[in-house]
């Protein structure tokens, strides 16, 4: 197989690295994961990844806290779930660089974009946490931004749902799953593929975008190798 892309950013939602228990991390998916980014990475393949933290906090948690507080509660999840995907794809060989929106220099880097370019060029991976570092953006926004930054190929959504439907399938048995569709469409459709400031920034910037399920086999490597797996939101 050969790769399609040659520099990707790949998002990976906390809820995908829980597993089945909804909560906290599940070591045999995040070994999955980083046997398919070693694959990736020996192909030559530039790998940048940004990772939710819903599997420790997601939101407000129906409670009254401030949206500021909790958001930022939701960016140190994020750094939770940096962390770990680091060790595990440096335990494989493979050097690796966390940077963070927020300044938290004793752990990781903070994020500079012409370091992260930089370790591209040395084949490093480079994990961006901490969403974009402003309250009242999603991690989807984020992975938006940090492809639109370092000029990938295109943005990977790795979920727990192995596409876009016309409907939630976790509601209604009948929803269809959608093959390719443009950025306008999900937004006049209002259809939950991401957040509509992360869309409607892809859309601005002329960023692709593959919507596939992560428990897929090989998923991600196929995905990278330009295979026509999920669902792929583009101009046209």
């Amino acid at each position: 197989m050969q790769p399609k892309y040659k520099r990707i950013i790949l998002k990976l939602s906390g809820e995908a690295l829980a597993g089945e228990a909804g909560f906290g991390l599940d070591e045999k998916i995040i070994a999955r994961v980083v046997d398919q980014l070693i694959r990736v990475h020996e192909m030559g393949v530039e790998i940048g990844i940004v990772l939710g933290g819903g599997n420790f906090w997601r939101g407000r948690q129906g409670t009254n806290m401030d949206r500021t507080t909790a958001d930022h509660m939701g960016m140190l999840a994020t750094v939770i779930n940096s962390l770990a995907m680091q060790d595990a794809i440096e335990a494989r060989g493979v050097p690796v660089r966390v940077q963070t929106a927020l300044n938290m220099v004793s752990v990781a880097e903070p994020f500079i974009l012409r370091k992260a370019l930089r370790h591209f060029e040395l084949g490093r991976v480079v994990i961006f946490a901490c969403g974009t570092g402003n309250p009242y953006c999603s991690t989807d926004t984020g992975a938006a931004l940090r492809t639109a930054e370092t000029n990938a190929d295109i943005l990977l959504l790795a979920k727990n749902i192995d596409g876009v439907y016309d409907d939630d399938p976790r509601k209604n048995k009948d929803a269809k799953k959608i093959d390719a569709i443009t950025h306008m469409e999900v937004i006049n459709r209002g259809l939950k593929a991401m957040d509509t400031t992360a869309i409607t920034m892809c859309m601005d910037n002329d960023i692709p975008v593959l919507v596939f399920g992560l428990s897929e086999e090989d998923a991600i490597v196929r995905a990278i190798c330009g295979e026509r797996i999920g669902t792929l939101i583009s101009a046209k």
